[in-house]
């Protein structure tokens, strides 16, 4: 059995390992300060733990914007490769909807990498329908 539960303040150091799977070529530092930065932006993340092991990481924005309200962005997801592919992030996502449901919020969405065809597939099994693309320029 896996707890799922949002991490406190004070624990969001333990994600560092998770972002550094998901960002190999930034260096850890940079990784940290932007992981304070957010924190201070209403950041919050959820962890699924084995026992006291911490093994997946979501992070949460509650977000509101005009065309679809208030809503849950799920980031930075990541299931330790040790325990893929044994149902823990569609329990994750479970939590994540019932939490977004608990604090008002009407829909949820997400970004997720064009290559990442796994994760394109998995969005799609939760029940996300893909609306737009993402686009970014570096300043």
């Amino acid at each position: 059995m896996y707890i799922i539960r949002l991490l406190n303040t004070d624990e969001l150091h333990t994600i560092l390992p998770f972002l550094q799977m998901l960002n190999e070529n930034t260096y850890a530092d940079i990784i940290e300060s932007r992981l304070k930065e957010m924190e201070a932006n209403n950041y919050r993340c959820v962890g699924v733990y084995d026992a006291d092991k911490l093994i997946g990481i979501s992070g949460l924005w509650i977000l509101t914007k005009h065309y679809v309200g208030k809503h849950i962005e799920p980031d930075n997801v990541i299931i330790h490769p040790d325990y893929r592919n044994k149902k823990i992030g569609e329990q994750l996502f479970q939590w994540i909807f019932d939490y977004a449901r608990e604090v008002g919020c009407v829909a949820s969405e997400l970004n997720c990498y064009v290559q990442n065809h796994k994760g394109v597939r998995f969005w799609i099994n939760q029940g996300y329908r893909i609306i737009g693309y993402h686009m970014q320029k570096l300043l």
